[in-house]
C-alpha cells in the first residue's frame, strides 16, 4: 500500500460469493445461464430503490455454493443502472464484515452509499466503489465489489478445507 503501515488485517477473504450479471431483459441471460448451462433457480429479489429486478440462481452445493445473479433495471433510465456494465459485480465472502470495513475504510477505502444492509439473499453486505476520491483515495480499480458476511457453517466449511485431511473437526 505504497509504504502504508497498517496494523493486522482482522478478517479474511474466503471466496467467491457470487457474480451479479445485468441485462436491460433478465429473459436472455436466464436462457443462457439455466436453460442451457442448468444453474438451478434459487428465489427472485426486487428492491425499487436498489433498481433492481433480480432472478438468484445456485451453482454448485452446500457451504461452497456460488450464486449467480441475473438484474434487470425496474427504470431502465434511473440509477443504480444495474445492467451496465453487463458483468455488474463480484461477491466475496468474508468472515468479519464489519471489521473489514472499519479496517479497508481506515486504510482509505471508498464504499458506495448505504453501508452495511441487508442483501438478496439474506446476509450483510456492503459495496466498495470501483474508484477513489479526494475522501477515500482507494477503490476497487473500476470493478465493484461486493463484501458480503458469510454465515457461521460457511465459515466452518472453509476452515475444514484450509486444515485438510486428516484434522479434527
Amino acid at each position: 500500500m505504497g509504504g502504508m503501515s497498517l496494523p493486522a488485517r482482522p478478517f479474511r477473504v474466503l471466496s467467491i460469493q457470487q457474480i451479479a450479471l445485468g441485462g436491460l431483459d433478465k429473459s436472455p441471460l436466464r436462457r443462457f445461464w439455466v436453460d442451457l448451462l442448468g444453474l438451478s433457480p434459487s428465489h427472485a429479489y426486487r428492491n425499487e430503490r436498489e433498481n433492481v429486478d433480480e432472478d438468484v440462481l445456485t451453482l454448485g452445493a452446500g457451504a461452497f455454493a456460488i450464486e449467480v445473479d441475473l438484474m434487470q433495471p425496474i427504470d431502465p433510465e434511473g440509477r443504480p443502472r444495474v445492467h451496465e456494465p453487463a458483468l455488474n459485480h463480484v461477491g466475496l465472502w468474508v468472515d468479519d464484515l464489519p471489521a473489514a470495513v472499519d479496517w479497508l475504510t481506515e486504510a482509505g477505502v471508498r464504499f458506495t452509499p448505504g453501508g452495511i444492509r441487508r442483501g438478496a439473499s439474506g446476509h450483510d453486505v456492503c459495496f466498495v466503489h470501483p474508484k477513489g476520491n479526494e475522501q477515500a483515495p482507494l477503490g476497487a480499480e473500476g470493478v465493484l465489489v461486493e463484501l458480503v458476511q458469510a454465515p457461521a457453517e460457511v465459515i466452518a466449511a472453509f476452515d475444514a478445507l484450509a486444515a485438510g485431511p486428516g484434522s479434527a473437526s
